[in-house]
Formats: C-alpha cells, sequence, structure tokens
C-alpha cells in the first residue's frame, strides 16, 4: 500500500506484551517496559542547566515530572536510540541519581467465584486468556446478541439477568414457529450455547460465560431436536435486525444453500452485523470434513461479516470431530468437555451432571466463546465498524501448529490479545501532509507510532493517546522524502 508520495507502508498489528506468559503463583514474567520512555532522577545540587543540556544533546526531552514524589522525570526516547543505551548514557552522565527503564505494572487478574470456574471445569477460559482479558472489560451489557437456536431457558438463574428485553412487549426475543415472544428452549441446545456465552460471571453459582454481563436475545429457529429450516432461520434473522441485534450466534449449519438465507445475512452484513457461525461437525463420530471441499452453510457463503469456528481440545489439537477449511473456516476455540446451563424446571440446572462422567464437545460451544469475544470487543472499542472488530479478533488468536491449514488464521482465538490489539490505517492526504495513519488503541490509551526503513530498526516518532472514541491521527510530514518507510504501534497496558 503507497500513499500520495509512492511511499510503501505495511500497517503492522501490535500486541501488548507479545508473549507474555500467564503469571499465576509465584511464576515470574521477564521484566516489561516502555520502549518510548525513561525514568531518571536528578542528583541534589546539581547544575540543572548542565542537565538541560544534556537532555539537548541526547535529542532528549522531559515529558513529565514529579516533584511531590522524590523529583524523578520522565524521558522521551530520542529516534535511532534504544532504552538500554539512553540509561547508560545518563548513568554515565553524573548527573542523576538513577536512570531506568519505566517498567509496566500489571492489575491482578480478575477470578470469577462462579464454582464451575473455580473447580476448573471451565478450562477453556483460562486457554483464551480470559483473566487476563477480564481486566480490561467484563460487561457487554449494552449489547445485543441473538442467540439463533432450539431457544433459551429464560428463567435459569445464570442466565436470567442476562436476557434481552424487548421494551415493547417484555419478552425476550422471537419463535419462528408459533410468530410469539415466547422462546423458552425446549430442546437444551440454546440454552448450553447462551451459558457459554454469556452466563452471568462473578454471582457466586454455577457457571460464568465468556461475557459476563451482555443481553442475549433468543431466537427459536430449531425445534426440541435440533432441526430448523430456511424459513426458520430467515424469520429469526429478520427479527433480531429489527431490533438491535449486532452480533448473531448460530450454532447450526446445512450442508445446502439457501438464498433466503444468504440474502438475510446480506442484510445483517449492510447493519454492521457480525454473524458467528459454527463450522459445524462430523455427523458418524469421525473425523470432521474440509467444507471447502465440501460445503457447510452459512459457513461457506462467503460475506465478510461471517466468521466460522471450529473447535480445539484441552491439548490445543483440532476437535475430532471438528470441520475445518483453509478459506472457509476463520478461527478455532474450545469446544470440548464442555459444562454450561441447562433447562430444567429448578431453574438452577447444568449440564453434564458431575456424577455421569459424560462430557460435551463441538462446534457448537466454539461459536459462542467468538460471539462473547466479540461483544467484549465491541464494548471495549465502540467506534469499531464490523470490519474493525472481526480484524481485532483475527489477528490477536495464538498460532497452533495444529491449526496450520484448518483455518485462515491458523490459530485459536486469544481474547486477552484480541482485547489489546491496536489497528492502524492510512488516511488520504489532507492539508499537504502526503502520509496519515489512523491509530485505534482504545479509549484513553497511550499508544506510541514506531517507524522504521527496513522493518528491522524501529524508532519511535510519535506519543499521543487516544480520545474518547479511541483513536488519534498522525501525519508524517517527512514520508514525502523518503523511498520506503513502514508503520506499527506500541501501547502500555
Amino acid at each position: 500500500m503507497k500513499s500520495s508520495a509512492a511511499v510503501a507502508v505495511l500497517i503492522l498489528v501490535a500486541l501488548l506484551m507479545p508473549g507474555l506468559p500467564l503469571v499465576r503463583g509465584a511464576t515470574v514474567a521477564a521484566p516489561e517496559y516502555r520502549t518510548d520512555q525513561v525514568l531518571i532522577q536528578p542528583k541534589a545540587g546539581i547544575n540543572r542547566a548542565a542537565l538541560a543540556a544534556f537532555h539537548v544533546a541526547r535529542g532528549a526531552s522531559v515529558r513529565g515530572e514529579f516533584k511531590a514524589a522524590g523529583g524523578a522525570q520522565v524521558i522521551t526516547l530520542p529516534a535511532g536510540e534504544t532504552v538500554a543505551g539512553l540509561i547508560a548514557k545518563y548513568r554515565q552522565s553524573g548527573l542523576v541519581e538513577f536512570a531506568e527503564p519505566d517498567y509496566f505494572v500489571y492489575a491482578n487478574s480478575t477470578l470469577p467465584n462462579d464454582p464451575y470456574y473455580t473447580n476448573g471445569l471451565l478450562w477453556g477460559l483460562n486457554t483464551i486468556d480470559a483473566t487476563d482479558a477480564w481486566d480490561v472489560v467484563t460487561s457487554a451489557s449494552n449489547l445485543v446478541v441473538a442467540v439463533l437456536d432450539s431457544g433459551i431457558w429464560t428463567t435459569h438463574l445464570d442466565l436470567a439477568s442476562n436476557m434481552w428485553v424487548n421494551p415493547l412487549d417484555g419478552g425476550h426475543g422471537y419463535n419462528a414457529y408459533t410468530g410469539t415472544n415466547n422462546p423458552t428452549d425446549d430442546g437444551g441446545h440454546g440454552t448450553l450455547v447462551a451459558g457459554v456465552l454469556g452466563g452471568v460471571g462473578n454471582n457466586g453459582i454455577g457457571v460464568c460465560g465468556v461475557a459476563w454481563q451482555v443481553q442475549m436475545m433468543a431466537c427459536k429457529c430449531l425445534t426440541a431436536s435440533g432441526t430448523g429450516s430456511d424459513s426458520t432461520v430467515t424469520a429469526c434473522v429478520n427479527y433480531a435486525l429489527a431490533n438491535g441485534a449486532k452480533i448473531i450466534n448460530a450454532s447450526f449449519d446445512s450442508p445446502t444453500p439457501s438464498l433466503a438465507v444468504s440474502n438475510a445475512i446480506v442484510a445483517a452484513q449492510a447493519a454492521g452485523v457480525i454473524w458467528i457461525a459454527s463450522a459445524g461437525n462430523s455427523p458418524n463420530s469421525g473425523p470432521g470434513r474440509n467444507i471447502d471441499l465440501t460445503p457447510g452453510y452459512p459457513s461457506c457463503y462467503g460475506l465478510d461479516n461471517i466468521v466460522s469456528v471450529a473447535y480445539t481440545d484441552r491439548t490445543d489439537a483440532l476437535g475430532h470431530f471438528s470441520n475445518y477449511g483453509a478459506t472457509n473456516v476463520a478461527l478455532a476455540a474450545p469446544g470440548d468437555q464442555m459444562y454450561s446451563t441447562m433447562l430444567g424446571a429448578n431453574n438452577a440446572t447444568y449440564y453434564p451432571p458431575l456424577n455421569l462422567g459424560v462430557t460435551l464437545a463441538g462446534t457448537s460451544f466454539s461459536a459462542p466463546y467468538v460471539a462473547g469475544a466479540c461483544a467484549l470487543l465491541m464494548a471495549q472499542y465502540p467506534s469499531d465498524n464490523y470490519h474493525q472488530t472481526i480484524s481485532r479478533l483475527l489477528q490477536g488468536t495464538d498460532s497452533i501448529p495444529a491449526l496450520a491449514g484448518k483455518c485462515r488464521t491458523g490459530g485459536r482465538l486469544n481474547l486477552r490479545k484480541a482485547l489489546r490489539t491496536i489497528l492502524i490505517n492510512p488516511l488520504p492526504p489532507t492539508n499537504g501532509v502526503p502520509f496519515q495513519l489512523l491509530v485505534a488503541g482504545g479509549l484513553n490509551r497511550t499508544c506510541t507510532v514506531q517507524a522504521s526503513p527496513d522493518l528491522v530498526n524501529w524508532s519511535p516518532v510519535y506519543t499521543n493517546t487516544t480520545t474518547t472514541n479511541d483513536t488519534f491521527i498522525y501525519a508524517d510530514s517527512q514520508s514525502g522524502t523518503m523511498s520506503q518507510r513502514f508503520y506499527r504501534a506500541t501501547a502500555a497496558p
């Protein structure tokens, strides 16, 4: 991609603390620090003019000073300098008491008190680094996610407060078979899906979902036996779009394409709605199929608002029953040995019962993992369009060897990385500035743009804090004088 000044630009996505291991117990991670600044403290009684001259000679400047906290200063890193190199120069100057990196500090991980999480049965949440992601955001209470399924047991204690409420009739969704606002689950599948997506978090009972708070709209398009038709699916999409859903979870598939359903998904696309599709499972206890060769729908409609999801097991292997496809499947998410909410008269039933020794598996459960992740992404980045939300989701996956060639990303969902992904995109030149970047890094977050002539040597060129719209613009007035320049962005926690 080139600007009007013929500058080659690589739009890179920077992830906060790439490769940082999950820290638990007494494990200590390698120290991480900001690469755009250092901390120093001037020696007592020194000539301040000499220190100011030293700053200028190094190409550095004072970004901030903490007079009430010992007099330490924040020093910007000049172009072409390293943190270690600048620290060494200040230490050798004899002008400072100390010079040190500006190390990151981390909030303690947000851990829910739900029993199925604390006893380790909801293993997939740790696999996707949800506990670290929840330090950033747990609630998508302003987002409506339509669950197209067998309905939802709306009075379940772990679901009731996360059910969407129709302001016109007080209902929680739509039943395509009766044409009413009673989408109560009579098969159990939809309730299981809902618990994975948005089981109420940190309420001390049962399970927790990926999103602790979210508005789930129950759209019943499947019977108790798990069978639906193109007309019931289309009716539910119509209802979801008319009532403000921004994400649709569809944990079902069909071997036959439908113009009615594909047109409904196109309508969702036009409304900026993301469609999360399960990639489907082998029906005969054998390995899943390649849906690039033997298509399944809606995963294979080829629309850019569709995110099709395979499932992985505890070892990060592709699930035995999971369909896959290097073109039509976007990513994978946990979907084996699942436990979730279940319909039941006591409103507190979970499946499978622990004393039966059976487990649930399939892409029906990996899809709501991703739907819940998209809800949290939309909550954290409210100005993103659906393209940007999907980009953050897919750029933030963990690369998994077993998924190479099995999905477009070759990766499994990582919620922490997705939430900390920074997007940078070029803007048209204006006011004589040959090249501009729009940096989207989250609400009120300090991000540093770095530039490189060769993708090897990177230097900070601009630091700013994103606005309440989670963006800022960087205009590079030097780009017109260079044959090529590459850009990336980094940020503190």
